[in-house]
C-alpha cells in the first residue's frame, strides 16, 4: 500500500481505485480510509479515480506525536494532492470530522484545484454549544467522552458505536460484524491521536471557513444523527453556504456510509458527474 511523507515527515498511507477525475475521500473518527471501500468501487465503476487515505494517527499511517489540529490535517491533504500531482477538477468528500479538513483546506489553501465538495455527516461548521451556537453539543458531553476514553479506551468504543450506527433506532440497522470492524479499526489508532482529534473536531469553529466554500457543495446528513446533530451542522451549512445543496436522509444515524451505502454512493456519483 503506497505512502507519502507530509511536510513534517509523517508517512500517510493512501490507496487508489479507478481512472478519471480524482475524488479524494476523507474518513471519519476513529476509523480509516477503508471505511470508504464500497463508495470507492462505485466511483471507479463510474469513470472516476477514487483516492482514500488514513489520517495521521489512524489506520496504517504513522502514529505521529503531534499535528492533531485542523491546520495540520488540511496541510496533510494539500501534501497528498501535491504528491499525486493533482492540479484541477478535484472532488473532495469528507465524512464526519473529515468535513473539517475540507472546510480548512478551502480557507487555508485557497481551494487549490478543487471544483466540488461533499460534506457527509460532517462536523462543520461548529459542534460546541455556545451562546451563539445554541444547537451545538454541550461541553459536558465532550468531557464525558474524554473521561471514557482515558478511563477504559476499549470499552468506551463498544458503547460509542451504538449511537454511531443507530442501534435500535428508526433507521437502517447494520450487522454486529460491521460494528465489530469499526471497533477493531478504532483499536488500531493511537490513543493519544484519538483523544487529540476528538478535541479538534469538538472545539474547532469552522464558521469563518464557510465563506471560502465557493464550489458546488453537497451536504448529506441523517436526521437521527446523535453523534453529530444535523441542526448544528448540516442544516447550518445549507443555510450559510450559497453553493450548498442539502439532502437529508430521513431517520438515518451518523454512519450513513454503512447504513445506506448504496444510496450514498449513488448520490455522490450523481453529484460528481454533474459538478
Amino acid at each position: 500500500m503506497p505512502k507519502f511523507a507530509t511536510r513534517d515527515g509523517t508517512n500517510i498511507r493512501y490507496k487508489e481505485l479507478g481512472e478519471g477525475r480524482p475524488i479524494i475521500l476523507i474518513h471519519g473518527w476513529p476509523l480509516s480510509g477503508d471505511s470508504w471501500d464500497p463508495v470507492m468501487m462505485e466511483l471507479a465503476d463510474n469513470g472516476m479515480r477514487a483516492i482514500a487515505y488514513d489520517r495521521r494517527g489512524f489506520g496504517r499511517s504513522d502514529h505521529a506525536s503531534d499535528g492533531y489540529d485542523y491546520d495540520t490535517f488540511s496541510d496533510d491533504l494539500a501534501d497528498l494532492i501535491d504528491h499525486l500531482g493533482l492540479t484541477e477538477n478535484i472532488g473532495l468528500a469528507g465524512f464526519s470530522m473529515g468535513g473539517g479538513e475540507i472546510a480548512r483546506y478551502m480557507s487555508r489553501h485557497g481551494a487549490k484545484g478543487v471544483s466540488a465538495a461533499a460534506l457527509i455527516s460532517s462536523v462543520v461548521p461548529y459542534m460546541l454549544k455556545t451562546d451563539d451556537n445554541p444547537d451545538g453539543v454541550p461541553d459536558e458531553t465532550f468531557q464525558e467522552m474524554t473521561k471514557g476514553m482515558t478511563g477504559d479506551f476499549r470499552a468506551f468504543f463498544t458503547d460509542f458505536f451504538k449511537d454511531f450506527y443507530g442501534v435500535g433506532g428508526p433507521g437502517t440497522q447494520v450487522s454486529e460484524e460491521e460494528r465489530h470492524w469499526a471497533w477493531l479499526t478504532a483499536m488500531k489508532s493511537a490513543q493519544y491521536a484519538t483523544l487529540k482529534s476528538a478535541a479538534a473536531f469538538a472545539y474547532t469553529d469552522f464558521r469563518p471557513d464557510l465563506k471560502h466554500i465557493n464550489v458546488p457543495t453537497l451536504v448529506i446528513h441523517g436526521t437521527e444523527d446523535k453523534t453529530v446533530p444535523i441542526e448544528a451542522t448540516g442544516r447550518q451549512v445549507a443555510e450559510k453556504v450559497e453553493s450548498a445543496t442539502l439532502i437529508e436522509y430521513e431517520n438515518e444515524p451518523h454512519a450513513v456510509f454503512a447504513t445506506v451505502t448504496d444510496r450514498l454512493a449513488a448520490d455522490l456519483v450523481e453529484f460528481f458527474q454533474k459538478n
